[in-house]
């Protein structure tokens, strides 16, 4: 399914993405090292089993990214003029390998960009969600989208 475009949204929508993800080893320990974090947590199996979780905890800028990502096909896949910001982001949760997430998505606000007139603002809450309906990541998304009459 393509993204809507601004004037296709209303406060209060509600998608629940139908991909869902199972993160592996390999995604977590690809993520980490190609964005150079060190942090044994994510690539230290010992260390990690030392740690309070007892296992490797997957990497939460993958989480985050994943999360996202779940949500582009519904939300902006070929409306989307700029991503603006992220905001509130927040982990509650953490994530181990093998969790299976999925992500849900709500419009929290839509305003007609001031600079712009052919696009509007729509801010997004993503949430993703582990097999066990926890929420393990949340952040609301201000998206720059093109207007229908403006595709």
């Amino acid at each position: 399914m393509a993204g809507r475009h601004f004037d296709e949204w209303e406060v209060g929508d509600r998608i629940e993405h139908e991909i869902r993800r199972t993160v592996t080893e390999t995604d977590n320990l690809f993520f980490t090292t190609m964005t150079h974090n060190p942090q044994p947590l994510h690539l230290d199996a010992e260390a990690a089993k030392e740690s309070e979780f007892g296992q490797i905890l997957v990497n939460g800028t993958y989480t985050f990214a994943l999360m996202v990502g779940l949500s582009v096909g519904d939300t902006t896949l070929g409306t989307l003029v700029a991503n603006l910001g992220y905001d509130k982001l927040v982990m509650p949760k953490p994530v181990f390998i093998g969790d299976t997430l999925h992500a849900t998505s709500e419009v929290i606000g839509l305003r007609p960009s001031k600079s712009r007139p052919e696009t509007g603002i729509v801010t997004f809450l993503h949430e993703a969600i582990n097999q066990r309906d926890e929420v393990v990541c949340r952040c609301e998304r201000s998206a720059l989208l093109k207007k229908a009459d403006q595709a």
